[in-house]
């Protein structure tokens, strides 16, 4: 049987995907993390953010999230260390009143960015649950998922849900 899976070897010991014999293409990522949260929390949201003792709670989690992105491959052991060129975290709320966190990351590299639009996704959504536990941790993360990318050998859209 053949292994698909591209950070095993043929041994089946862990392994970094060789990229030396690649070439740079421009790559994007957007990835996306919900946070459900209670009536107590949305009742604080004003002027599209929330502001805490601890402070801006979004502004924290979009700076969080861009750290995170940064960070990525020393918190994911097989992700090759890269230099952003962009990466943007963006927050609103949606119809359901859920907060909807999206990061966006890009550069011209030998790999992907899809690891790292999670990792700030997923850092920025911590961030809100770390902040606002203190008026309730009644919140989930939920949904959080690549939503596109583009630039290596396939190129990924979510379908519509």
């Amino acid at each position: 049987m053949e292994n698909d899976f591209t950070h095993i070897n043929k041994n089946g010991d862990p392994t970094m995907v060789d990229v030396g014999g690649k070439m740079p293409t421009q790559r994007k990522a957007i990835a996306q993390a919900i946070l459900q949260v209670d009536k107590k929390i949305m009742n604080q949201i004003q002027s599209n953010d929330i502001v805490t003792k601890k402070g801006s709670v979004f502004q924290t989690a979009i700076i969080a999230g861009i750290m995170g992105a940064k960070k990525t491959s020393e918190l994911i052991p097989l992700c090759h260390p890269i230099g952003l060129d962009n990466c943007t975290i963006d927050i609103q709320i949606n119809e359901k009143k859920e907060i909807v966190i999206l990061c966006t990351a890009s550069l011209i590299a030998k790999t992907g960015v899809e690891m790292e639009a999670l990792t700030g996704a997923s850092v920025a959504a911590l961030t809100i649950y770390d902040m606002c536990k203190g008026i309730s941790q009644n919140m989930v993360i939920k949904e959080t998922k690549l939503l596109k990318k583009t630039g290596g050998k396939s190129d990924y859209e979510k379908e519509a849900s």
